[in-house]
């Protein structure tokens, strides 16, 4: 299916999607006012996934679509047309391509198909109360003992570890070399003993983060992907990956659709301040699309990506805060309300507190920055 989409041209591509997902999107899961949990994106996911549509940027021979960039930019712009909801994609968008490229035969011949088929949904254990942007001061432990390597430690804002039924996380496996060199990266289902989930509220009183923390946990040796303290190698990779992600142009492209409807509602959709700011946001709206598309090219090429990537994560992010700062401006004394405003998908404050966490996770803006001005213009520490 993937191989054939990938044969169309431009225009018969976005005509056949459009028409895909017009008929199969639940029409109930449009727009949502926030992120869903697995258990409410799980009708799209399958559809996606019976489709072959899951997983637009892996090859075909591991079950994905194969498609070159611009396609990959079209299906997400139809799928933010329709407002189709955010499925839970960290096993789709991070762990498959990681396999993909670094994972042993039989990890890729276990886990991709069960990624595809939702029997394995996956969270991130990256971060931790002291690792964030520093993410290689991490000290989750773990102990060689044998068949076994048994992890005691903390993570911490893990997106939906409390959907997920496996993790993959970054732990510290020898203390005597530089940090970034004793760091290895593990697979390991949730329901293993001594793993516990903490949700934590948002500013939204949504359960869309998780503490985990674990207590003498047992992996076997089978679940280290690569070789052992390359971790970091391998996150730098999937870090990559992340910043692709997040530096999608669909939550912009969201926020962009909502500021116009919200205009339309409120009467504003011809002022003339109204249309010059629209207009505008536009214009760096598909700039970022360009960039998005350079770099969507560059990894399906088989290119690593360098710091160099962290440019479209913080542009995608601080133009979607600036929209969602305009959705609030707009709406006045209706944006601190915390339901939607009468009107299709309109959430003005909604979209602000989506909107605020953007600029940190995934690296902040502010340590990005520093990475590009070493690692790009040779800047001092």
């Amino acid at each position: 299916m993937g191989e054939s989409l990938d044969a169309l041209d431009e225009v018969a591509f976005r005509a056949h999607v459009r028409g895909w997902i017009e008929a199969n999107c639940p029409p109930e899961l449009r727009h949502p006012q926030r992120r869903l949990h697995w258990r409410d994106n799980k009708p799209w996911y399958l559809k996606l996934s019976a489709q072959g549509w899951l997983a637009p940027a892996w090859p075909v021979e591991h079950g994905g679509m194969g498609l070159d960039a611009a396609k990959q930019l079209i299906l997400i712009e139809e799928l933010e047309r329709h407002g189709a909801p955010r499925i839970s994609d960290m096993g789709v968008l991070m762990l498959g391509p990681l396999l993909i490229k670094h994972g042993s035969e039989a990890q890729k011949a276990h886990f991709l198909p069960r990624i595809l088929s939702g029997e394995d949904i996956w969270a991130q254990g990256y971060s931790e109360p002291n690792a964030g942007s520093d993410l290689a001061a991490l000290r989750l432990e773990a102990i060689d003992q044998g068949e076994h390597w048994v992890l005691n430690g903390q993570k911490t804002w893990i997106t939906f570890a409390n959907d997920a039924n496996w993790i993959f996380v970054l732990a510290r496996t020898d203390k005597g070399v530089k940090k970034q060199e004793g760091i290895s990266f593990l697979l390991l289902p949730m329901d293993s003993p001594g793993i516990s989930v903490r949700p934590i509220l948002n500013l939204d009183l949504h359960d869309e983060f998780c503490e985990v923390f674990f207590d003498a946990v047992r992996v076997p040796k089978d679940r280290l992907v690569g070789e052992v303290n390359k971790g970091w190698t391998y996150a730098k990779a999937l870090l990559g990956f992340e910043r692709i992600a997040i530096g999608s142009p669909r939550l912009s492209a969201n926020g962009l659709a909502a500021l116009k409807r919200l205009a339309e509602a409120m009467g504003r959709a011809e002022d003339p301040a109204f249309l010059d700011q629209y207009a505008r946001f536009r214009l760096e709206l598909a700039d970022l699309k360009a960039l998005y598309e350079r770099y969507s090219a560059a990894l399906k090429r088989g290119e690593t990506l360098g710091a160099e990537v962290s440019i479209l994560k913080i542009v995608a992010t601080e133009l979607f805060q600036r929209i969602t700062d305009a959705q609030l401006e707009m709406a006045g004394e209706h944006a601190g309300l915390l339901h939607p405003m009468p009107g299709p998908a309109l959430h003005p404050a909604g979209q602000f507190l989506l909107a605020r966490p953007s600029t940190i996770f995934g690296g902040s803006s502010e340590i990005l920055r520093n990475v590009l001005s070493r690692a790009l213009l040779e800047l001092p520490a």
